[in-house]
């Protein structure tokens, strides 16, 4: 059976950059650079990416393509007859349970775009409480994450080509027109300069022990690592793609949402915030909170406050979509080619078990919490762990040095492939480790 590849190497790009890009690139960058020194952060936050970021990306990149197959067939591919296997069974677990609440706070994004359209967002006397009623209404909320999983479903069971890249090639240039603007808009604004220098200046007086910690985490969630959707897009590019070059070109494209996103955030909160301490505390908490209840709240005082607002919740649901179509086409492969379905069924499926697990999500907070907390602290670390040490100290080295030369074609220094495996099988799985002892007890 012949296996969908990505047409071109731009479309390839733009569907590995969506998948990386997510909520966590607009509401958890920037709380953790509020929270982190601000410039001393950004750059701890850099070095992360280049070191430890671009290394497991490329890893899953190699695992990906060279086995040409879903997460779990990948590995069963690369090493038959071992435990490996459940390796990347577990990452495609992760994506099912990470959308069975993901979903939810995605179902949010819509609903705050129905408001800013409506116009009714700029009349709330309350943003605190218009967030809370919503939270509050389970029914709403499950109808709510039911559309967009069929909005995601719909890219996914349009094909590779057809849904995933040419979706891909269409929101992520949607995504940073949305992203310029605003970040044009709220630069502008009166008294922003201050938001500037919260952001780029470095705060010795905001500066966490924990700093590395945060940084090393917020880069590994930020690229999406330990999930499988990498993998799963890799084994969709083609032999003429340079791995090394693309995990360079998502993490850079990855990063500039994520520091657009505070050029949007800081300066607005500074320019249009009444009291500078409580908005440094609400910048520093981030979380829905900011997104919902704090932006909302500094949208209402802007001028033609309907079109920024509807903007900016557009924007979110563009990130959270390209992150679901990616989360869901790992699930949906995983069926479709290791138990013969066709993709039509397996995504019927996927959309099934999605909202029978956001239903639980919906109407029960504990659930959507726990599901939360398992796979962010617990299955993702535990993946990308497994996954650095699978390609570091089992994976035929023969394979490495194939896929990162594109078979001779394109030469690598002994030095760098040495340096890559080194970091692979020492620095990552320390850098990991530390994050999940951290995010057990920090």
């Amino acid at each position: 059976m012949s296996r969908a590849t990505f047409v071109s190497k731009i479309g390839a790009i733009a569907a590995a950059a969506g998948s990386a890009v997510g909520l966590g690139n607009i509401w958890r960058f920037p709380s953790e650079t509020a929270g982190g020194g601000g410039a001393f952060f950004i750059i701890i936050y850099l070095g992360c990416i280049l070191f430890f970021g671009v290394p497991l990306m490329l890893s899953e990149f190699i695992i990906g393509r060279s086995s040409k197959s879903n997460a779990a067939g990948a590995f069963h591919i690369l090493a038959s007859g071992t435990k490996w296997k459940y390796v990347g069974r577990l990452g495609v677990l992760s994506g099912l349970l990470i959308m069975g609440f993901y979903m939810v706070v995605c179902g949010w994004t819509l609903h705050y775009i129905f408001q800013s359209v409506a116009g009714t967002l700029s009349n709330v006397p309350d943003f605190t409480a218009n967030f809370e009623q919503l939270l509050q209404n389970p029914l709403k909320q499950w109808i709510l994450m039911v559309s967009f999983t069929f909005l995601t479903a719909f890219f996914i069971i349009s094909g590779v080509k057809k849904g995933i890249e040419l979706s891909a090639k269409i929101m992520m240039p949607l995504l940073f027109l949305i992203l310029i603007i605003l970040a044009v808009r709220s630069i502008t604004l009166t008294g922003a300069s201050a938001g500037i220098d919260f952001l780029f200046k470095p705060k010795l007086e905001n500066l966490k022990p924990s700093v590395f910690v945060d940084a090393m985490g917020q880069a590994f969630f930020s690229l999406s690592l330990g999930m499988a959707c990498m993998i799963t897009y890799a084994s969709y590019f083609s032999k003429e793609i340079n791995l090394t070059e693309t995990a360079l070109q998502v993490s850079v494209l990855d990063t500039l949402v994520a520091l657009l996103a505070g050029v949007i955030i800081f300066p607005a909160a500074f320019a249009l915030a009444q009291n500078q301490t409580t908005i440094t505390s609400e910048l520093i908490a981030g979380g829905p909170g900011l997104l919902f209840i704090t932006l909302p709240g500094l949208f209402d005082q802007m001028p033609l406050s309907a079109l920024w607002s509807t903007l900016f919740f557009i924007l979110l649901a563009i990130a959270a979509l390209t992150s679901t179509i990616s989360l869901m086409e790992v699930v949906t492969v995983y069926i479709h080619e290791e138990f013969k379905l066709s993709r039509a069924k397996s995504v019927l499926i996927v959309t099934t078990a999605v909202i029978i697990l956001g239903a639980f999500s919906s109407f029960s907070s504990v659930f959507f919490k726990a599901l939360d907390f398992l796979t962010a602290k617990i299955m993702l670390p535990v993946g990308g762990l497994f996954i650095s040490l699978f390609v570091g100290w089992h994976l035929d080295k023969k394979i490495i040095v194939a896929e990162l030369t594109n078979e001779n074609s394109k030469p690598v220094g002994v030095r760098f492939i040495k340096g890559y495996i080194f970091i692979l099988k020492y620095l990552a799985p320390a850098a990991i480790l530390a994050i999940f002892i951290y995010g057990l007890v920090g």
